[in-house]
């Protein structure tokens, strides 16, 4: 192959098929005048002489006519194409530039130009070859010249770029091939067009600019500065070898993606660098005093000349293309130049917001903390030129106010609290001061901002605790004397029962009272449970049950709009679980159901049971694979955005008006269920209602210390228990401070056959217990007593009689006194208020044990 590139015009185009010729109207007029002259001559014979003459004139045609279809179909009698003889049409293509080449569905050469000849180095006509003979045993071109013919027979476009090594071993020459169909490829022969161009030139212009560009790139690698791109995502996406050696990163790291601006630019200098958004069209460039963060966590001082252009498809927002140059600027001979790197570094990094602002609240000049401040109230970066768009609206007038002050020279600005404007509640505490009188033209005042959100949210939780704390006590001491109440009206209210038969007519007023005060006993175990001065009681529930003695109370809570749905699942397993709390988790969820649907809805509480393969199943985060008894509380409400819904089970966090919530319901409802051994998770999404599952673990009987068998009798004898006989014989020293109280406790147990002595406080016990010389069966003593409580008597009275047995009994929980104890102290409990018969079996139960 010839390696020469040719220019000059190629010669007379030769052609390898036979002229077409041109077809005569005049001719064909004779032979149809002939025609009609021997039909007119035959017609005068008659019909009996012309016979043998037109048979004879019908062969004749016959056999013209078949000759001439023999000669069509062996190709020596062609139909003219008109337009072949286009003298326009063929010479564009017979004069063209690139080699052009006609192949029929065999692959023969059927037309070919001037230019194919020369490209392929044919001799002449006879000569002419198709391009894979061309090339054949050629190793650099015979793949893309079989793509090529495959997509010749496929009737497809395709073109290749191949390289013809000269006879020398010379690089040779660079051909682009390409073949398409001709015409139509479903209803005509696949004939195809070969084209060839030679692209020397054009390859050897590109390679120049490449060898140029890798020079450039070599040279920025190599540059005394540090060069790096970002993306508008603050993606690093070029970094050379320089800054990366100055960073101490791999290059083919960096190169590989993963790091982000942030990562090589310490404190909040990211922020600055992105917070500048140049207009269409305009180049911005910026010079920053920062500092580097090092592979290591080192920093290094860096002054950094920002360039950066808007983006190419001009879309509004940050930069596309976001370029920065670095240089080394640490040993600066200049000490004016020193001194301005060292106070633009401290500027940066300080934690406190900084801006100079005009009058008009517009950003003269800001250092990083306050770039990175407005960038996180708003994504149109307002707030980063005026100040003023950082504010709240119904507090922009304090500050617009205090920067007046300062344009006017005055001093001692008293500091302004604003809100912060942006998606969520934040605030901030604004210090004004006023610049010197000769940079008051273009700088009106020096503003500090310190974001005190966090500070605000403490306070507020401080405040909220010491006053729920507060309601705490208050409510235990009310819940304590309360209880002392109702034991008194309970203890009462037994002995007129045990005077009046069921017949009486007031029987059924008695027994009215005996209801309120155990409504009212249990609104106290509400009020300690609340003052966090109850301890917990867990015993085996099936929640069916639970629920459904709660339904009358749910009714009443979430009131007449709302719709209450219990589905109850078949065969629930058994928890173990403090009902009290458990009624309070139930009610805490009911309580905002309803509060999420003022105008009316369905709260539905559905109960089932979920094995540990169900469970294991479940996308729930923490929760372990086992079996738990399910309950679902879902409700039709506005839901919960989800912004705060991470945020629900956090104390003090709630989304009602001040005064309207505590922040404490589904806390406590978190605390409670965790408590218990269980878990709880929420579905939520704005406007579709809210669902609360709870998963507590199933209770198994046979993992706990079962009881000692029975030495007789067996199940038919527990059922044929008799009534417990509450009497007994023994002495009692009740001590109890409540003087009514104590009466009415010591007539229960005399009525009951026990001797009873009777003592005011600690002191008096002791000293009735001398009198008797210790000779007392049992103490039932009060916990919470003037001159001596309960548990400094007990230790008295072991100090004396080690085995002396005694019964406390109190309105606040037996933790809240048992750590005053000593250790192994044995005692029995009885939580206020009780009935006479609690009292009674309490006391015998004692008496009887070890």
């Amino acid at each position: 192959m010839s390696a020469e590139t040719h220019n000059e015009l190629p010669p007379e185009p030769v052609a390898v098929h036979e002229p077409a010729r041109r077809g005569s109207i005049i001719l064909v007029l004779l032979v149809a005048a002939a025609l009609v002259g021997v039909a007119v001559a035959l017609m005068t014979l008659g019909r009996t002489h012309a016979q043998p003459y037109i048979l004879g004139l019908l062969a004749v045609l016959a056999m013209v006519g078949l000759f001439n279809l023999f000669a069509f179909a062996a190709g020596i009698i062609r139909f003219a194409d008109r337009n072949a003889d286009n003298p326009i049409i063929g010479r564009i293509a017979d004069h063209a530039h690139d080699g052009l080449a006609v192949t029929d569905p065999r692959g023969h050469v059927v037309y070919s130009n001037a230019a194919y000849l020369t490209l392929t180095g044919a001799a002449g006509p006879q000569d002419v070859r198709p391009v894979e003979r061309v090339f054949i045993g050629n190793p650099d071109v015979s793949e893309a010249v079989f793509r090529l013919l495959k997509a010749a027979r496929e009737g497809k476009r395709q073109q290749e770029e191949v390289r013809i090594a000269g006879a020398d071993g010379s690089h040779g020459r660079w051909l682009r091939l390409r073949v398409r169909p001709l015409g139509d490829a479903k209803r005509t022969a696949k004939y195809a067009v070969w084209s060839i161009a030679d692209i020397t030139r054009d390859r050897e212009r590109q390679e120049d600019v490449f060898q140029e560009l890798q020079h450039a790139i070599e040279y920025l690698d190599h540059a005394p500065c540090g060069f790096f791109s970002v993306n508008p995502a603050g993606d690093i996406v070029y970094v050379n070898a320089t800054l990366a050696n100055w960073l101490d990163h791999d290059l083919a790291e960096i190169g590989s993606g993963g790091l982000k601006l942030a990562d090589i630019v310490s404190g909040d200098g990211a922020s600055l660098l992105t917070s500048i958004v140049p207009a269409p069209g305009e180049v911005k460039t910026e010079v920053f005093d920062i500092d580097l963060r090092m592979r290591g966590g080192k920093t290094m001082p860096v002054r950094l000349y920002h360039k950066l252009a808007f983006g190419a498809d001009g879309a509004p927002g940050a930069s596309r293309t976001l370029v920065i140059s670095r240089a080394r600027d640490e040993h600066s001979v200049d000490p004016q130049r020193a001194a301005e790197v060292r106070f633009m570094r401290f500027f940066d990094h300080t934690p406190m917001a900084i801006a100079t602002v005009d009058r008009g609240g517009n950003v003269v000049r800001a250092n990083a903390r306050f770039a990175k401040l407005a960038q996180s109230l708003g994504g149109d970066g307002a707030a980063s030129k005026s100040i003023f768009r950082a504010v709240n609206a119904r507090d922009r007038g304090l500050l617009i106010s205090a920067i007046n002050q300062a344009a006017e020279g005055q001093g001692d600005i008293s500091p302004v609290e604003a809100m912060l404007d942006g998606p969520r509640e934040r605030w901030g505490q604004f210090f004004v001061t006023a610049v010197e009188p000769e940079e008051r033209e273009t700088e009106a005042a020096i503003v500090y901002l310190l974001e005190t959100t966090e500070r605000r949210a403490l306070e507020n939780q401080i405040n909220q605790s010491q006053k729920m704390e507060m309601v705490g006590q208050l409510a235990g001491g009310i819940a304590h004397d309360f209880n002392n109440v109702l034991s008194a009206i309970m203890m009462a209210n037994d002995f007129l029962l045990n005077a009046h038969k069921p017949t009486d007519p007031s029987f059924q007023d008695i027994m009215q009272i005996k209801q309120n005060a155990t409504r009212a006993a249990t609104l106290v175990r509400q009020l300690l449970a609340f003052s966090r001065r109850q301890t917990l009681r867990p015993q085996v529930l099936d929640l069916g049950d639970a629920l459904s003695d709660l339904t009358m109370l749910l009714r009443r809570l979430i009131g007449e709009k709302v719709k209450l749905d219990l589905v109850h699942g078949r065969d629930l397993w058994p928890v173990k679980v403090d009902v009290s709390q458990f009624e309070q988790v139930i009610v805490n969820l009911a309580v905002n159901a309803r509060d999420a649907m003022p105008e009316g809805g369905t709260l539905t509480v559905k109960t089932g049971n979920v094995s540990a393969d169900d469970a294991g199943q479940l996308s729930y985060k923490g929760m372990p694979a086992a079996d738990y008894v399910r309950i679902d509380m879902m409700d039709t409400g506005t839901g919960i955005p989800a912004e705060i819904i991470d945020k629900i089970f956090e104390p003090f966090f709630s989304t009602k008006e001040v005064g309207k919530g505590t922040g404490l319901g589904l806390s406590t409802v978190y605390g409670i269920v965790k408590q218990t051994g269980g878990f709880v998770y929420v579905d939520s999404e704005a406007g579709k209602g809210t669902a609360f599952h709870i998963f507590l673990p199933r209770h198994r009987p046979e993992l706990e210390a079962q009881p000692e068998p029975q030495a007789a009798g067996g199940a038919g004898a527990e059922a044929a228990k008799p009534k417990p006989d509450l009497t007994g014989q023994g002495t009692i020293l009740l001590v109890e401070d409540e003087d009514g109280l104590r009466s009415l406790n010591a007539r229960g147990l005399r009525s009951r056959g026990y001797s009873v002595i009777e003592a005011a406080n600690g002191v008096e016990a002791i000293e009735a217990l001398a009198e008797k010389d210790g000779a007392v069966d049992l103490v039932v003593s009060d916990v919470v007593m003037p001159e001596m409580d309960g548990p400094t008597m007990l230790k008295e009275m072991r100090a004396k009689n080690p085995g002396i047995r005694i019964i406390f009994v109190s309105g606040y929980a037996e933790d809240a006194f048992e750590k005053s104890l000593p250790e192994n102290q044995q005692f029995a409990f009885l939580p206020k208020p009780f009935t006479l018969a609690q009292l009674v079996a309490a006391v015998k139960e004692t008496m009887a044990g070890s």
